[in-house]
């Protein structure tokens, strides 16, 4: 992955700049009982005739900030608990799904350096509630943050991609975004930006040292 003349780099938060938020997920499914396919559904709105996803799915309700996590966490709690043995309890569910989930110090290092070298650097993350981000670090890593329950909107809806464009006062074009969800590069993609879909760090490290440089 290159582009011409990129002047930013746009990233997700869980999945990229984290290890694997499916691994973690996948290990809740084998120490809780819980079906990965009852999670998976449980996690994607259902399509109307035209393929439209239900924007009033609790999923979407808690990351654009309609929903609290407390609310969000009895909802899965009910829905997953559906065939175990003993019901799931909702306190600290969510906290339980992302147990595995460790910072990559790598891409923390690599979008750091991006910074450094001169291009402007965002995250752009949807959010199950604002906990959970090292907010601390992210004055010397970031020019921009959005997150998706302090804005109203989502991946993969158009209107953010565009809003963080515009907080960084370049055209989508401009704009390189990673994401370890193929459907919300695809969002990113569809607006103008250059989209990569993060699925190993080197990989990813490697397309990024080609649009911008040396990362070391």
């Amino acid at each position: 992955m290159s582009t011409a003349s990129p002047k930013a780099l746009i990233v997700d938060f869980g999945g990229v700049l984290t290890t694997s938020v499916l691994h973690s997920f996948q290990l809740f499914c084998q120490q809780s009982g819980v079906s990965p396919e009852a999670l998976k559904r449980a996690l994607i709105a259902e399509m109307d005739e035209q393929g439209v996803p239900d924007a009033g799915h609790p999923l979407w309700a808690l990351e654009t900030g309609r929903l609290s996590g407390e609310e969000f966490n009895r909802y899965l709690s009910e829905v997953l608990s559906a065939g175990l043995d003993a019901p799931l309890d909702p306190e600290g569910l969510k906290d339980r799904m992302f147990a595995e989930v460790r910072a990559d110090a790598r891409m923390f290092h690599a979008v750091k350096r991006v910074r450094d070298l001169g291009f402007k650097t965002a995250l752009l993350s949807n959010s199950w509630g604002p906990d959970g981000y090292p907010r601390d670090v992210f004055g010397e890593m970031f020019d921009q943050v959005i997150i998706s329950g302090e804005v109203g909107l989502r991946k993969p809806e158009a209107e953010i991609y565009l809003l963080a464009a515009e907080r960084l006062a370049l055209p989508p074009e401009a704009c390189v975004f990673v994401d370890d969800l193929r459907t919300n590069v695809r969002g990113a993609e569809a607006v103008g930006m250059v989209g990569l879909h993060h699925i190993d760090t080197d990989a990813t490290l490697r397309s990024l040292e080609g649009s911008f440089g040396p990362l070391g």
